[in-house]
């Protein structure tokens, strides 16, 4: 009887040691997750229309800190620029310095350096003539980033007031690169998800921006909920099963 008690006294501490273990490496993932997300990505609330489809009025989104170094074209940014407003605003980079933008070629569509790009994030309703998809622009323009600069547009372009609003100031509607504050990574409520980078920026020179850390830190934190959940359990049950097998021990 002695033997089996150790026995299940030895079963019994490896059970606690391996929930003690499993529930502290998950409240390292889970806390170690959140202060990660906390440090890289900042929230905000989209204020209107201009980036819809992707984006809607009072969406809550989530923008990775970042240099104005690390835009890209296709980037979805959060910028404050006292020429255009002093509140941050949220548009999408199709330029950068040195690009020529123009629209619309003969599919209308958007050029970057002759380049036609296409926009699956823009809405494109059957409104021409012939059923053909609107263009990426109501209006015609053309305009040089200078150097240091960005050239922004909403994804909603009937409505969005952004640089061809200003094509007639001095940069042609650009924005300096030290006005971006982050780059939108994930709309959070409603859970849409990540936001793609579009691929049609892809074969420029410079490429896209690559995808941030927020799915690690998701994978983390939900890596890390399962194993608190789970040591939780695990421990006593197995003192359960440990003292529904002692009184069958000691019989034999």
């Amino acid at each position: 009887m002695s033997g089996t008690g150790s026995k299940e006294d030895g079963r019994g501490r490896l059970g606690a040691m391996v929930s003690g273990l499993a529930v502290a490496v998950g409240c390292v993932l889970f806390l170690g997750g959140f202060a990660w997300a906390a440090v890289v990505y900042q929230p905000y609330t989209i204020p209107t229309d201009s980036m819809a489809p992707t984006m809607n009025p009072g969406d809550r989104v989530l923008a990775e800190r970042i240099d104005g170094a690390d835009v890209r074209r296709g980037d979805v940014v959060v910028f404050t620029d006292e020429v255009w407003a002093a509140t941050p605003m949220v548009k999408r980079v199709v330029g950068i310095g040195g690009d020529e933008v123009a629209c619309c070629d003969k599919d209308g569509r958007l050029t970057v350096n002759g380049t036609p790009v296409d926009e699956p994030y823009v809405e494109q309703d059957p409104t021409a003539a012939g059923g053909k998809a609107a263009p990426a622009s109501p209006q015609e323009f053309s305009a040089t980033v200078p150097k240091g600069k960005i050239f922004l547009l909403g994804d909603e372009r009937a409505t969005s007031l952004d640089s061809r609003v200003h094509l007639q100031e001095a940069g042609q509607g650009s924005v300096p690169l030290s006005a971006v504050q982050a780059r939108v990574d994930a709309v959070a409520w409603p859970m849409n998800g990540m936001i793609d980078r579009p691929s049609s920026f892809a074969a420029l020179p410079g490429g896209v921006s690559a995808a941030g850390p927020l799915p690690l830190q998701l994978g983390a934190i939900l890596v890390g909920v399962v194993l608190i959940l789970g040591g939780a359990v695990y421990g006593p049950v197995a003192a359960r099963l440990g003292r529904r097998k002692a009184p069958a021990g000691g019989a034999r």
